[in-house]
């Protein structure tokens, strides 16, 4: 079973090849508006390193969103051509599953620990979930506004472990209760995917390649930059 992940939720692009949910390789760079210039140079160098070809691909994972508009229709649209092409299975994986997974995969987490994954929606929004120490979702995904009193209630009986690029400008507001710690330097991986993308391609969870559409959360706005 070999897969192809693609994680373009974030200003990260990324992408790595499992096999067997073993990673075999992965390259990535963090940089903003890059994902179109260099992802298929990515997939391309890591066949290449794997010694294999296209057709021994068995699925295409993609992280799915919420996440930045642009960069989720790259990945998603990359990782549907390459279905089309070769015929292979889409998987969705939800980006905020998948990076709480990488923290439980990088960190000794405690058992009362909760996990609090973060994108950035710009100002002082967030995309955010909720999750216990073993990657089992227990708040649904929203769009949240963060400011003193968010996780108020939470924080006062659990300690909460707050990570990725939403969480970074929040940390100020948020560090003021002991109970909110922070994971330094997390980035979004396709490394992440590698777990849940082996269980749904045990249990033939795939997407419909021609209709699937990535997971925006909140419709796209377009502004007028001002002078």
């Amino acid at each position: 079973m070999t897969i192809l992940q693609i994680e373009t939720a974030t200003t990260v692009c990324s992408v790595a090849l499992a096999k067997d949910g073993h990673v075999l390789g992965f390259k990535q760079i963090d940089e903003r508006n890059i994902h179109a210039e260099i992802i298929t140079l990515f997939i391309d160098e890591l066949i290449a390193s794997a010694a294999i070809r296209y057709g021994d691909i068995d699925a295409v994972a993609v992280s799915s969103g919420p996440g930045s508009y642009t960069g989720l229709r790259i990945g998603v649209s990359t990782a549907k051509g390459l279905c089309f092409a070769l015929e292979k299975p889409l998987i969705a994986i939800e980006s905020l599953a998948a990076m709480a997974q990488g923290v439980i995969a990088e960190n000794s987490i405690d058992k009362k620990t909760l996990l609090c994954p973060m994108i950035d929606a710009r100002r002082m929004e967030v995309y955010t979930a909720l999750f216990d120490s073993a990657g089992n979702r227990i708040k649904n995904t929203t769009a949240e506004i963060i400011d003193e009193q968010s996780f108020y209630g939470l924080l006062q009986n659990n300690r909460v472990l707050f990570f990725g690029d939403g969480a970074e400008k929040c940390r100020e507001v948020l560090s003021k209760n002991p109970n909110a710690q922070f994971v330094t330097g997390f980035v979004n991986s396709a490394t992440y995917l590698t777990q849940i993308a082996v269980e749904k391609y045990a249990n033939r969870d795939f997407e419909d390649v021609a209709y699937f559409e990535p997971y925006y959360l909140k419709d796209f706005l377009v502004t007028n930059r001002k002078a």
